[in-house]
Parts: C-alpha cells; structure tokens; sequence
C-alpha cells in the first residue's frame, strides 16, 4: 500500500471495517438507493481513485456514506472530503474534543491507553492544517478545581528532570525501551492532572511535562517504525502544549512531527508545521530553536524538490544561529543542536537535492567547525549512524567507491546495540545503494559483512 493510500481516512475506515473496497462500496449503493439517489456503481477501482486523490465522490455518495455510517448530512460541510470520514473512525475524539484544559486531559487519556499498533495515519492535509489553526487559536483556561491533594512546584520540577534524562537515553540506547518509558511518565502525569489539586502555575507545567511526555513518546513511536502512534502523540503534544501555553514544547512538537511527514511522502504538510512553529518561535527567546526550524523547514523544502525554498531556509539557519547564546544555558530541549548538526542537516538537504558536491561541504564542515559546534558523534550514535549512512551515500554519488565503503563501515558500527527502525532502515538503504557496484571487492566484502550483523 502506498504511502498516500495509508494517509488516506477511507484506505483506515476499510481496514477497520474488515472489508475490501467493493464490499463496502456495495453496502454505499444499497444506501444510495434506499435514499432515492439510483443506483451506483461500486466496482473497486471507484475507491482506489477516491483514496489516490483523483476525484473526490459525488455529494449525494457522501450523503449516503454518511448514512451508512451515522454521521450527520452537516459534518459533510462543516469538514469536507475526506476529512469528514474521521468522525467514522476510532481516532477522531483526538480531532472532535475542545481546545480546553479539560479536551486536553481527554486527548491524554486517549493517547496513553492501550498501545494501538495500526500502521494507518490518521492526519490528512486538511485535518493537519485544522489542528494547528485551533493550535494557534487556543487560549489557556483554568481547569476546574479537583478535591486531590495539593501538591507544589516539586512536583512538575520531578516530571521535568526525568523527562530530559528521557531525551538523552533515546540518544544512546535507542527509542524502542525509551518509548515504554515516556508512555510510562505520560500516564502518570495525566493521573496527576485528573487527581490533585494545585495552583494554576503548577497545572501549567504539568501540562507543559504531559506535551513534553507525549512528544517523547511520538517520537520513540516514530523512530520505532510505528508511525499512526506517532502522529495521534504528537496531536496530542500540541493539545498539552496549548493549555500549558507553551511555545518551547508546541516549537519542538512541531519541529519532530515535520520529521515524520516529510519522511513519508508529505513534505509540503511538513513546511506548514514548521511554518506555523515559526510563527510563535519569536515567544521562545531562542535563536537557536530558531535555527532548528530553519534546518527543518530545509528539509522539508528539500524533500519537495524546491531548491530556492531550501536555500532560503539553510541561509536562516545559520544566520540565526549567530544570534545563539552558549548551548549550556539554552532551552533544554534543543541540547543536541549545535553548528555541527546544523551542517548535517543542511547537507542532507542538499543530498535530497541531488547536489552531492554541496552536501560534502556541509558534512565536512560538521566535523571540522570550533571543537564545542563540530557535531558530537560520540554523544549520538544513532544519528551519527544515520549521518555516515548519508556521508556514504554522498562519496559514491561523487564516484569514490573507498571513501563510501570506509564510511559505510563507520555507519554500521555506530548503530551497533542502538535499538532504532530509522537508523536500520537508513543502512538498508545504503546497502541496496552499493549493491549496484557489488564487482568492486571492497563492496562485496560489505556487502558479506553487513549480511550477517
């Protein structure tokens, strides 16, 4: 299934349902007629057209898709095709509660509950545009008092330190533990927003731990190949992150979620949340989070092939990156950027681009720059790993077989005992790559090699 079928609400209602397109396609018509709309055609091909974005159904098919599924003839207009179909769905609480304290702690509930494993996204471009506008609409209210014991500011502060200890064992040992464990810290922040009581300072940071919590979470998720979890803890993080009006976690939220879309065929969706993490970054007094988003916005501007776009965004990158102060004393969230991964991320931009000879700049420069910017391989294996994999790449784009072997070598021996489906996936990837040169020896001894590790 592709990419843009798995995105799809109809490709997530059919794998619900238990049925194949014609089948519930059948079950339309029946309801098509019973309304006096005649008869429909319900051959197979008519979904695969919807789900692929070649033409949207006819009102009164929607009018009775509604039908069969209980949905009001209003929600038609009020969403429009296709994101009305989520209301059809298990997932659109996530979309349908309040952007109020209270929809907030619903939406944490949800979210950490039982681990749901479907491989279906659940954010269209509509939907996806929709939460970040009433993101950025959303004011923060009290929630109502409970009758819990009162707790203080300790509290939130303990949430917080174990949170950042979070963040820096997903650097070293990889998301797949690290995911159980921010889920782990997500539940118990959310019972503790449902059954104490505290002032409004402290309900604001535990609201600001839970988004924190949940973006950990989503991005473990992420990084672990699940991404439908992904996206409804990121839903979740920006809902967290409003309540707790906080434009540092809502930025990062944004910044990891753009990952995952312009990594899996919506780079366009991916510049519009980076765009909307722009708009309020100014709140966060952080040139450097500043710079990050920057870098993001080239990535994603990379992955949709618009080179002037791209350069705009790496130019900004670094040029708001003069203004950072001393990483030491920056936002703890953005502890692993620096001038040397802002390299990283411009090369691999300019590799997407298809510009090997610009990409080598930048990867060179990583590692070359004042010894506290150049980028810390030691402190992050697993995207040390992914970087090689790409500095790999760049060599044999370049035509130096060596030079891509030798750093081949260095990739797979960084993401040894690192648990992550995107570091296997990247050196899978490079894999296929030299298996094209696979009559030079030194590939087919890396080849043999990496077979068996």
């Amino acid at each position: 299934m592709t990419e843009t079928a798995e995105r799809h609400p109809l490709a997530h209602l059919l794998a619900v349902r238990g049925l194949n397109a014609e089948a519930y396609l059948h079950r339309v018509a029946e309801q098509h007629q019973r309304m006096g709309f005649g008869q429909m055609a319900y051959r197979r091909e008519k979904a695969s057209r919807w789900i692929r974005g070649d033409y949207a159904p006819s009102y009164r098919t929607q009018l009775a898709m509604a039908a069969l599924e209980d949905i009001p003839p209003e929600a038609i207009h009020a969403h429009g095709w296709p994101g009305w179909l989520h209301l059809a769905l298990p997932d659109h609480n996530l979309f349908a509660l309040p952007w109020t304290t209270t929809g907030a702690v619903h939406a944490l509930e949800i979210t950490g509950g039982p681990v749901d494993r479907r491989k279906f996204l659940i954010t269209t471009s509509l939907t996806l545009g929709t939460t970040v506008a009433q993101w950025s609409a959303a004011v923060p209210a009290p929630a109502q008092a409970t009758a819990g014991r009162r707790i203080g500011a300790d509290v939130p502060q303990h949430f917080e330190q174990r949170l950042d200890h979070l963040r820096r064992l997903d650097d070293t040992v990889g998301s797949g533990d690290v995911h159980d464990a921010a889920r782990a810290e997500l539940r118990l922040i959310t019972a503790t927003l449902k059954n104490a009581s505290f002032g409004e300072g402290v309900e604001r940071r535990l609201f600001a731990a839970a988004a924190e919590a949940s973006r950990s979470a989503g991005w473990t998720a992420y990084d672990s190949g699940r991404a439908a979890a992904a996206e409804r803890h990121y839903v979740t993080a920006l809902r967290a992150a409003a309540s707790a009006d906080d434009p540092v976690t809502a930025a990062n939220t944004l910044a990891f979620w753009a990952i995952q879309h312009y990594s899996t065929g919506d780079p366009r969706g991916a510049a519009d949340l980076v765009e909307a993490a722009l708009s309020q970054a100014h709140r966060t007094g952080s040139p450097r989070l500043i710079s990050m988003l920057h870098a993001r916005a080239c990535r994603a501007h990379a992955y949709a092939g618009d080179s002037r776009a791209a350069d705009r965004s790496a130019n900004a990158a670094l040029d708001s990156y003069q203004h950072a102060g001393p990483i030491e004393t920056d936002l703890p969230c953005v502890y692993w950027y620096n001038l040397g991964e802002a390299h990283q991320l411009l090369g691999s931009s300019a590799l997407t681009l298809g510009n090997p000879k610009r990409a080598l700049a930048h990867f060179l420069e990583a590692s070359t720059v004042h010894s506290h910017e150049a980028y810390n391989a030691a402190a992050f294996p697993r995207g040390h790993a992914i970087y090689q994999a790409r500095l790999a790449e760049t060599h044999l784009r370049l035509g130096n077989v060596d030079a891509a072997v030798e750093t081949a070598h260095v990739a797979v021996d960084r993401m040894g005992g690192v648990t992550s489906a995107r570091g296997t996936n990247a050196l899978e990837d490079l894999r296929k790559k030299l298996a094209r040169r696979r009559g030079v020896p030194a590939v087919a001894e890396f080849l043999e090699y990496t077979a068996t590790t």
